[in-house]
């Protein structure tokens, strides 16, 4: 019996129409004249669905008892018999009741397929198994009821059912998808549009790693060989010369051009001295192709070709973008070139590109490099010169001695000489004199007569070898010379424009001490970078900062330490520096020492700033005191008034009432002068909060004894982490944030108070349903003395919300504003979870009425009237 196929409906979240989509796939089959039917479909009383019902077959379900309730599930022994087609089956990641056929509703999806039948089945991104870690750390919520990823991957079709946040969010709105008692629950937790927008990322990321799944199978079932560049990944290789902006612009145009595309920006620097490119430049090109969305990377290797080919295939690249050579044609004489020899050496999976520009054939400035040797030239030039001024000069002899013509002496003359001076180019002074002295032997011995001997018959012979052996030294200590100036010239050049970068930096008091470091390690090529400073000569080193892969500890475990001063030092790994670069390397470090100079002094300023804010907090808070004090105030002095007044003959009773009336009062009193005062001594650095864990359903309730009976609605789920606060704190802001709503919501419209956890985080909302604030406003309603809008001249003087933001943040948290769907709105209190969680008590197997995939379903919260404590 052949196996059934599977279909899956997938969605990021609850609501987004996949039973719909479902249903609709149902009915356009049913009209194609397939046997197709309801096998198990949950509408959730959403009526659009529960209307695309009609007209299907049902298959009726089985109904089963667990601890005293009925449950329905799928009646998997009635669809076999039925035998259809085409099966329905809704939610394949529900837990099935105790006693049914199977633990989980895959598994009965995989029976029936095993049975030869079709089935289209819907599931959302958080059930599958391998991200219920990663959207827990999204939304704060487990996923009780998970299906394996295999399932899901086996399918044959998988159809995304995608959709905005913000449609979605307007959907819940309207009552499409929960009851009207749920949606502002919903919308201010689980569906808030960062947790819609994350969970729709990872549905779109699943479904396109899917997709390259399925081209990779289809490839290999076909056996298609040749590369499919369905996922661009482009390396551009960066000299450091005016061209390299052109090459990251192309490559961010080839790369939009694909889905995915990525830009890898590389400079290949030498590890002989000072970088060969402009250090302007390369910053430039580094914030462009960050800006444009790629990365930029520093690679060091002598062979550039080999290095950049080693690290496109490393980062599984698929082209290469490379500027047109900006050799003279002459220089082609010295070698293909790094862009020839990429494209010669790439293979047929790694295009390149070789993009014109304005620089083509103008030229390559000198490289600046240290006199003298191998640190001068590069080993492969010194090789070069020595096989120009050894070798070549034998080959010189061996083709005019088999060649019939007779040039004279003096034209043999020029042609070694012309040996002497390319040796002296490529190499330097040495393989220069020994192409001299080895061209004077072979001249002796081949073309002056007595040839083939070393002894010259002809004095004038003599004159001329002795004049070319003269001529031949001068030319090559010229040359050499000129090589030297030259290469000091770009030396001194490259440099002037480092310092020029350096003093642009101070002057514009950038302040990145990573970003100074950072610059020092690929102006030097070195491995690593690290600032060292002590406290005196005779204390440890701490290392301030530091890039690269294992930055040194102690200036005697660099290669290179530069002191500055008594208490600072920079240290560099990876080679030894000439002397002449310390010079350089003299002005990073004085400005690396200004640099941790000047972040100590922002500190510095920082507190002081801090101190000030104290200050204008604890003016902010005195002045309070006949905003927050009034009400008690006045219950005290009515009930003392009425108890001194001769008028009335106050019975036993009303005695006791309204002298129960002022120790509350007394007490109130009390409780908010302590925490004024107590505000004020923390903004001053004279206090701090005592923070402990608790729970939000010990503090929240008491802040509510200011607001009349039946104004709000409370929701605090039993399962809540504690929350680390000081609760004294906390009780007078949410009393503040909760009295504000009520004074502004409509008559008869209670503000809901809502708590829901989000990782390591807590939110308490509280949401009313009143004009709202504009965006412009949601930050100056903060501020002490503001009032928003009309508010009438008995609602404060607006410091109820600067002081619960004070509190609020005082306790490490904080308080912000955004609108209530729907119109009003809503204050977001973000608290610390505590080290301690509740353990939720143990919950009975999930039945349909748990299999809901929104998470406020599974929880039973804490819901009252608020009125007095």
């Amino acid at each position: 019996m052949a196996r059934g196929r599977l279909r899956i409906y997938l969605g990021a979240a609850p609501g987004v129409g996949k039973t719909y989509a479902m249903l609709s796939e149902a009915h356009r089959r049913t009209e194609r004249g397939t046997d197709c039917v309801v096998g198990f479909v949950e509408h959730h009383g959403r009526p659009r669905t529960e209307v695309m019902l009609h007209g299907l077959e049902l298959v009726p379900r089985r109904e089963l008892e667990y601890r005293g309730a009925a449950f329905t599930e799928m009646d998997m022994d009635a669809v076999l018999r039925r035998r259809p087609a085409v099966a329905l089956v809704d939610e394949l990641a529900h837990t099935n009741v105790p006693g049914s056929r199977n633990a989980k509703r895959w598994q009965d999806v995989e029976e029936l397929l095993r049975a030869g039948i079709d089935v289209v089945t819907t599931v959302n991104i958080q059930h599958l198994e391998s991200l219920g870690d990663v959207v827990e750390s999204i939304t704060g919520v487990r996923q009780r009821e998970t299906v394996p990823d295999e399932v899901v991957r086996r399918a044959d079709q998988i159809e995304l059912v995608d959709m905005s946040p913000q449609a979605l969010r307007r959907r819940m709105a309207h009552g499409n998808v929960y009851r009207p008692d749920k949606v502002d629950a919903a919308l201010s937790n689980y569906f808030r549009p960062g947790n819609l927008t994350a969970l729709r990322e990872l549905a779109l990321l699943w479904v396109a790693d899917r997709t390259d799944e399925y081209l990779r199978q289809y490839r290999g079932e076909h056996d298609i060989r040749s590369t499919w560049q369905a996922r661009e990944r482009i390396v551009v290789g960066l000299t450091g010369g005016p061209e390299g902006r052109t090459l990251i612009r192309r490559a961010a145009r080839l790369a939009e051009k694909g889905a995915g595309g990525e830009v890898l920006a590389v400079y290949i620097a030498r590890s002989d001295g000072l970088t060969a490119a402009s250090p302007k430049e390369l910053a430039l090109q580094r914030t462009l192709v960050e800006d444009l969305g790629g990365t930029f990377h520093h690679v060091i290797g002598d062979d550039v070709p080999h290095a950049l080919l080693d690290f496109a295939r490393g980062a599984n690249a698929t082209q290469i973008v490379l500027g047109v050579s900006r050799r003279k044609p002459w220089q082609y004489v010295l070698g293909p070139g790094v862009s020839a020899t990429v494209a010669r050496d790439s293979g047929p999976d790694l295009d390149v590109h070789l993009v014109t520009h304005d620089a083509v054939a103008k030229g390559r400035r000198a490289l600046p490099v240290a006199p003298g040797g191998a640190a001068r030239l590069g080993m492969p030039r010194i090789i070069a010169g020595w096989v120009v001024g050894v070798v070549f000069p034998v080959l010189l002899a061996l083709l005019l001695t088999h060649v019939d013509a007779d040039l004279g002496l003096a034209n043999d003359m020029l042609l070694f000489l012309a040996l002497t001076v390319a040796a002296a180019l490529l190499g330097g002074l040495l393989p220069a004199l020994a192409s001299v002295a080895f061209g004077s032997l072979l001249l002796n011995y081949y073309f002056a007569p007595p040839v083939h001997r070393l002894t010259i018959s002809d004095p004038k012979n003599i004159i001329a070898l002795t004049v070319f052996f003269a001529v031949a030294v001068s030319v090559a200590s010229v040359v050499d010379l000129a090589a030297r100036r030259t290469h000091q010239a770009a030396r001194l050049r490259a440099e002037s424009e480092i310092l020029s970068v350096l003093a642009g930096s101070v002057l514009r008091g950038e302040d990145s001490l990573v970003a100074l470091l950072e610059r020092v390690r690929e102006t030097f090529a070195m491995e690593s970078v690290a600032l060292l400073e002590r406290a005196g000569e005779l204390d440890p080193w701490t290392r301030a900062a530091g890039v690269g892969p294992a930055p040194a500890a102690r200036p005697e475990d660099a290669d290179v330490d530069l002191p500055v001063g008594d208490t600072v030092a920079l240290a560099l790994s990876g080679r030894v520096l000439p002397a002449e670069d310390r010079r350089v390397l003299g002005a990073f470090a004085a400005q690396a020492a200004v640099v941790l100079d000047r972040q100590r002094l922002v500190g510095e300023a920082e507190e002081a700033r801090a101190l000030a804010e104290g200050n204008r907090i604890r003016t902010a808070l005195l002045a309070a005191v006949s905003h927050d004090l009034r009400t008690p105030l006045a219950a005290i002095k009515a009930a003392v008034s009425s108890l001194r007044s001769e008028d009335v003959e106050w019975s036993e009773e009303d005695r006791a009432e309204l002298l129960e009336g002022i120790e509350a009062g007394a007490d109130r009193l009390d409780h908010l002068v302590g925490n004024l005062l107590d505000m004020s001594r923390l903004h001053t650095g004279t206090v701090t909060p005592l923070i402990r864990e608790i729970d939000l359903d010990e503090v929240v309730p008491m802040a509510l004894g200011g607001v009349p009976e039946g104004s709000v609605d409370l929701d605090i789920p039993e399962s809540l982490p504690m929350v680390a606060v000081d609760p004294g704190l906390l009780e007078r802001a949410v009393a503040n944030i909760v009295e504000n709503a009520v004074k502004y919501s409509p008559d008869g419209t209670a503000v809901l108070v809502a708590a829901s956890a989000l990782g390591d985080l807590v939110e308490v909302r509280v949401v009313d349903r009143g004009p709202g604030v504009p965006d412009e406003a949601k930050d100056r309603i903060f501020e002490p003395f503001q009032r928003h809008g009309d508010a009438p001249r008995g609602a404060g003087v607006g410091l109820g919300l600067a002081v619960a933001r004070g509190f609020t943040e005082a306790v490490g948290g904080t308080l912000t504003a955004e609108d209530t769907p729907g119109g009003g709105l809503t204050m977001v209190l973000t608290l610390r979870a505590g080290a301690a969680v509740r353990d939720p008590a143990p919950a009975p197997a999930a039945g349909p009425a748990e299999s809901a995939p929104y998470p406020y379903d599974t929880v039973e919260p804490m819901r009252q009237k608020a009125g007095p404590q």
